[in-house]
């Protein structure tokens, strides 16, 4: 697996490896790496469920990029080990398991189901921040921590539509709310709804929706 990737530019694999490692700073650090046509697009799960009992939602993060039109893969690697070289992408020497990995929302489909601000999805990452915060316990363990976690950022969230908290946070630390206001629209298929910003998309799965909290409205009323 150590062959690197082609991209289109040295900026851009620069772009690849700045989205790798805050990927890799939340969630499992994974990243899914899919190329072809000449796009490659990067998937990380900063929140999904780490087993049957967890009440965490499936919240998606995606960057979309150019690359060498004959570059064809499909792997999943640790965000930290990706590094630019120039036009390229160095790979890993060994890939890694991610149960999320698995979950392919539709490439096709979607519908427009309204739009929401980027500040709306920025301030509902500082509430849940803030709950977080208030609500772990000094010494609390692994699993504590992640249960308040799961409760907290799959809250549905007023101010989205009723969308899970988590959007807001992924959206902000994977980069993607920049300095400067954007209506993002909303887009819908299935059981997936997607927020597309400049930056990136975030896909949130409404099965793994935590129903704490008012009723879902809007795009999932």
């Amino acid at each position: 697996m150590s062959t690197p990737l082609n991209l289109a530019d040295a900026e851009t694999a620069v772009d690849a490896q700045t989205f790798a490692s805050r990927a890799a700073r939340v969630g499992d650090g994974a990243v899914r790496l899919r190329a072809a046509d000449g796009i490659l697009v990067m998937t990380c799960a900063p929140i999904a469920p780490r087993g049957i009992l967890d009440t965490a939602p499936t919240i998606l993060g995606v960057r979309v990029l150019s690359v060498d039109p004959e570059l064809a893969c499909d792997l999943v690697v640790d965000g930290a080990s990706l590094r630019a070289q120039g036009v390229t992408l160095e790979l890993p020497d060994a890939g890694m398991r991610a149960a999320w990995a698995g979950i392919s929302p539709p490439v096709s489909g979607w519908t427009l189901g309204g739009e929401i601000s980027s500040t709306d999805l920025a301030a509902a990452a500082h509430r849940g921040m803030e709950e977080v915060a208030t609500s772990v316990p000094t010494n609390a363990g692994e699993d504590v921590v992640r249960q308040i976690r799961a409760a907290v950022w799959g809250a549905p969230d007023a101010g989205l539509g009723g969308l899970p908290r988590g959007v807001g946070f992924v959206a902000q630390v994977l980069g993607f709310l920049g300095p400067d206001a954007e209506s993002v629209p909303m887009r819908e298929t299935g059981a997936w709804v997607r927020l597309s910003l400049r930056r990136g998309h975030v896909l949130v799965r409404r099965s793994g929706m935590n129903p704490r909290g008012p009723r879902a409205g809007g795009i999932l009323g």
